[in-house]
């Protein structure tokens, strides 16, 4: 059922549960207290009853229903249309996974709607009505609440990133040559790209709603808890842009490290040429003149001398090195 969980509040306490839009709607007027609608990928004729229970506008209706919306917060006459994107680390993927959430925060309601299975909102509703307290402030705590949960669950997703980060700084000195490592630092950076975009908006948001925005009132309690939400997405903000630009100089780090490795390769590989060059070169002497005294050739005068051969063979040798001593020198063999 795309209705997860539906509530009657008065005064911070849950005094109703309906099991459908329309009792929702009646307690609500009867009780004088606020609705909690939670639902999950409403169907349209959902989004058509809440949409005129409640008077949500036309353009906020359209962006929740159709989805993949960026971070945002809008103002639609006296409702704050909310988008928030939660997020999950895959460790062992190196995947951010991201979910959906849309709030339509007004006097005397809140509807919630997420369209993946994060966050767990169930989680939020319990602390919220185990502090009554906070939930008698209305509507509006139920937005900071989800908002406290979504950056909450940002910590592990950032810490997930940067101890990925530090085997990739380990792996990169390592074994800089691994072939897939380049393509590991550059898939991480834009999954923390990608990452940035759902949390840096929130730090405009929240400050604007501590503000009032659009004269839209929140308690001055309810202030001092943003303050503190504020903070923390303030800090894991920073840490996804450090982030960001370590994996950038790690990437340019791993560039410089491959290419002297192939650097250093051809250099190694220059130095074999020219040591086979150079024994080739030797060797050929010798072979020559052997080839051309070892043949029986009658009209060689020095073949019948008696000191010919030997000759022959002290002419081969101080070629060959003379050779040697040369290419000695410049340091080809």
């Amino acid at each position: 059922m795309p209705v997860i969980d539906s509530a009657i509040y008065v005064d911070g306490v849950r005094v109703e549960s309906p099991k459908s839009l329309e009792e929702a709607y009646r307690l609500r007027q009867e009780l004088h207290g606020f609705a909690w609608i939670g639902l999950y990928r409403p169907t349209a004729e959902e989004w058509d009853s809440v949409s005129r229970e409640f008077d949500l506008h036309p353009l906020a209706v359209e962006d929740g229903s159709t989805g993949h919306q960026r971070a945002k917060v809008e103002r639609y006459d006296r409702t704050l249309f909310v988008v928030l994107r939660p997020a999950r680390y895959d460790d062992a993927r190196e995947r951010v996974e991201f979910g959906e959430v849309h709030l339509f925060v007004g006097h005397g309601f809140v509807i919630s709607i997420r369209l993946a299975e994060s966050p767990d909102l169930a989680a939020v509703r319990q602390r919220l009505e185990s502090t009554p307290e906070l939930l008698r402030l209305g509507s509006e705590a139920v937005l900071y609440a989800v908002l406290d949960r979504v950056v909450d669950d940002y910590e592990p997703v950032i810490g997930g990133i940067e101890n990925d980060i530090d085997e990739i700084e380990d792996q990169l000195f390592g074994d800089a040559n691994d072939e897939f490592l380049s393509r590991r630092i550059y898939e991480l950076y834009g999954e923390a790209a990608a990452f940035g975009r759902a949390v840096h908006p929130l730090i405009g948001m929240i400050e604007r709603l501590r503000r009032g925005y659009e004269k839209f009132d929140v308690d001055l309690e309810l202030r001092r808890h943003m303050r503190d939400v504020l903070d923390n997405v303030t800090r894991v903000s920073e840490r996804v842009q450090a982030s960001q630009a370590l994996l950038d100089k790690a990437l340019t780090v791993h560039s410089a490290l491959v290419a002297r490795h192939h650097t250093e390769v051809s250099m190694r590989q220059d130095e074999q040429v020219k040591k086979i060059s150079g024994w080739a070169a030797i060797i050929f002497a010798p072979s020559l003149i052997a080839g051309i005294y070892g043949m029986n050739f009658d009209y060689m005068p020095e073949l019948h001398w008696p000191w010919g051969y030997p000759m022959a063979i002290g002419m081969m040798l101080a070629f060959a090195g003379g050779l040697y001593a040369i290419f000695r020198s410049r340091k080809w063999l």
